[in-house]
């Protein structure tokens, strides 16, 4: 197993948020031009082709702003639309198996949380190597939480 990272630490898949921002500001600026460009329509049309560049630009944003915090009290996973934060004795095992999108937090409550901040698509090597480092914080502090004897 791998030493873990110095806290805190930051795990998102970087190429993807990269190409997800590029893509929205690319259609914003396309629709944009295309609504300004076309002499046919009136200011309602116009604002109608602005305001849906926006709202793609929206949802690419919401699509790149997944992560995975860890720090020395636990872990904030944010997802596309939702944010948890975890202590580090809630995190029974970080999973990346073959074939999965991202990685799954096995939680103490009996369910699986899915951390989109690490997702092999693009970057394979790096998803795992950031799935080990995160197992490694995991068990580097497993049992640490406020109702647990840390003595």
């Amino acid at each position: 197993m791998p030493e873990p990272p110095a806290l805190p630490v930051t795990f998102r898949p970087h190429l993807t948020r990269v190409i997800l921002l590029t893509a929205g500001v690319a259609i914003l600026l396309v629709i944009t031009g295309v609504a300004l460009a076309l002499e046919q329509l009136g200011p309602g049309e116009r604002l109608t082709f602005v305001l849906t560049g926006a709202l793609i630009f929206w949802v690419l944003a919401l699509l790149a702003r997944v992560k995975v915090v860890a720090d020395e009290s636990g872990v904030t996973v944010v997802n596309i639309a939702s944010r948890r934060r975890l202590d580090w004795a809630e995190i029974l095992r970080v999973n990346l198996r073959p074939g999965d999108p991202w990685v799954f937090l096995d939680l103490s409550d009996g369910t699986s949380l899915p951390a989109l901040g690490i997702q092999p698509g693009i970057a394979k090597q790096r998803a795992i190597a950031d799935a080990h480092a995160l197992r490694a914080l995991a068990e580097a502090h497993a049992g640490q939480g406020p109702d647990r004897d840390q003595g």
